[in-house]
């Protein structure tokens, strides 16, 4: 599960890094992204790369209400093709999430040590992500609730130690094709999910002043060593 992460950029960086040709967002350093907040995401829109704002943890376009959304802030590999809160989204409305780094906790209830998880480089990295817009049947707004969710995976070698599950982090020379809105086979995608991964990543602990939400300033991923 990934349930924290940090958002903390530049534009020019995100443009460099993600190929972003148009901008629909405000960028705010989010040291403590938490579920239903609002978040960053890259999605292909008329041929180009959008940068838009969507709330964290995915409303399926026939739910209710958009109460599910805080259930659904990841979505498993292994089911995300066949599941049918995904699997519209898994097939036609994929998006790229930036990320720094994710936190993750280890140890005992009430005594769980958290980490923060990044790449080698610390470069800004990208989770593999699906979207959608939720429209209130009963509302003038036509704009609908737009909404994400983040897939996972088991953890890898690096950071098993830690968790036994992780976000999927794609490797840059696949995200073109993992915004083509074209590419509509499930298991075109699943081939991206498996191999074009990042794998590598390093972490380090934390403060456990990361645990509220209400904390979110550089020292949320301040390193205890």
């Amino acid at each position: 599960m990934c349930g924290r992460f940090v958002q903390n950029f530049q534009l020019e960086t995100l443009q460099k890094n993600f190929n972003i040709q148009t901008t629909g967002a405000d960028i705010t350093p989010n040291y403590n992204v938490a579920p239903t907040q609002e978040i960053l995401a890259i999605i292909r829109h008329e041929n180009e790369n959008k940068l838009e704002k969507f709330h964290w943890g995915l409303v399926p376009f026939w739910a209710k209400d958009i109460s599910i959304g805080s259930r659904m802030i990841n979505a498993r590999v292994e089911t995300a093709a066949k599941k049918a809160s995904f699997r519209n989204a898994f097939k036609n409305r994929r998006c790229l999430i930036p990320a720094n780094g994710f936190y993750e906790w280890k140890g005992e209830k009430g005594h769980k040590q958290p980490y923060y998880v990044f790449t080698p480089s610390g470069e800004p990295f990208a989770f593999a992500g699906l979207w959608e817009t939720w429209t209130d049947k009963e509302s003038d707004d036509e704009s609908g609730y737009k909404s994400c969710t983040i897939i996972t995976t088991d953890a890898n070698e690096s950071i098993r130690e830690i968790h036994n599950r992780m976000p999927v982090i794609l490797d840059p020379k696949v995200y073109e094709k993992w915004l083509c809105v074209e590419m509509q086979d499930p298991k075109e995608v699943e081939v991206i999910l498996k191999d074009g991964v990042v794998r590598d990543m390093k972490f380090y602990p934390v403060s456990t002043f990361v645990n509220s939400v209400k904390n979110n300033d550089p020292n949320c991923i301040k390193s205890m060593d």
